[in-house]
């Protein structure tokens, strides 16, 4: 598999450690308009081909997939022309603005037979897998709590009027598209689509830079909380009547938790690889369902994507 990289973002360096550790994956070309620091990630990654414009990678019959990290207004639109050049994608976090160009971009992928895949970590972390293993041991279900707060290095910019495209809302950015998205596909992975969704947002500038995103599912309640404009301690809790999983990690990286039953005393789990690139296990999912052909594992990933988008639209009250 030959993979072209689309854009010099903060995530860039990670996909390409992980595509290093990848045999089946070869980096092929990159694409970023900024030629210094286009010409820098080559070097270091030792990227065969610099392409300073995106019809140049898009017409390299070489290249099987592209990967897509691109601030969030852009992904509909780089993704269908990807697409419509016969192109395979991977397809950063979150999916897209609404679930109108989610659905069409899935759409047009099925049409063309070709992979959209959305690159969110957690769903192929091990430590998550574990947490769906132990999930029946908690007993039924009554609360789920996920707290992802983290103060944004660009926050004070932002509130002297220096807005970044996460901080900006013509641009999709925000807390609940940049952090929250996180928690509901961590929620979401587990337990379906809620039947309702609340958000209650912290609003400045036009922009939620912290809020409250409450789903409602048939036997429990869940709260999602991310912010961008102050910190606290991160948590992920699942609270059953038989036991309780709990965790000092972000919903997203998921470095560890632990599993306790009622009277019981609690085991701790951390198997991620240790150092490892961060995005290692959605790549190495990736590539073992690229090498099988398993599209059908592709069509479920991109089911759950769907979901979060239906999630993220009734969030914003988008019809």
């Amino acid at each position: 598999m030959r993979a072209g990289i689309v854009g010099a973002g903060m995530t860039v360096p990670w996909f390409l450690e992980a595509a290093a550790q990848i045999p089946e994956m070869e980096i092929g070309a990159l694409f970023a308009r900024k030629e210094e620091k286009r010409k820098e990630l080559c070097e270091k990654y030792q990227v065969p081909v610099s392409c300073g414009s995106y019809e140049k990678l898009l017409a390299d019959e070489s290249l099987d997939v592209l990967y897509l990290p691109l601030p969030n207004h852009l992904h509909y639109s780089f993704t269908k022309r990807a697409l419509e050049a016969g192109k395979h994608v991977i397809l950063e976090k979150p999916f897209t603005v609404t679930y109108a160009e989610a659905k069409e971009l899935a759409e047009l992928a099925e049409a063309k037979n070709l992979i959209l895949f959305e690159a969110i970590t957690n769903q192929y972390n091990p430590n998550y897998e574990k947490v769906r293993e132990l999930l029946p041991k908690v007993g039924d279900v009554k609360i789920v709590q996920l707290n992802y707060s983290q103060y944004s290095s660009r926050y004070d910019a932002f509130k002297q009027g220096i807005v970044a495209p996460v901080f900006d809302a013509e641009k999709a950015g925000g807390a609940l598209m940049d952090l929250n998205v996180y928690n509901i596909h961590f929620v979401t992975g587990l337990f379906g689509e809620p039947k309702a969704v609340h958000y209650y947002p912290n609003m400045e500038r036009g922009v939620d830079t912290s809020g409250i995103l409450v789903m409602e599912y048939p036997s429990f309640q869940c709260v999602c909380i991310a912010a961008k404009d102050c910190g606290a301690p991160l948590s992920v809790n699942i609270e059953g009547d038989k036991g309780c999983i709990f965790s000092h990690s972000n919903a997203g990286r998921f470095e560890e938790f632990s599993f306790q039953e009622n009277k019981k005393e609690s085991e701790h789990f951390s198997l991620i690889q240790e150092d490892g690139p961060i995005f290692y296990d959605e790549l190495r999912a990736f590539t073992d369902y690229w090498v099988k052909d398993d599209r059908e594992a592709f069509r479920q990933r991109l089911a759950q994507s769907l979901v979060v988008m239906k999630v993220l639209d009734q969030a914003r009250g988008i019809k």
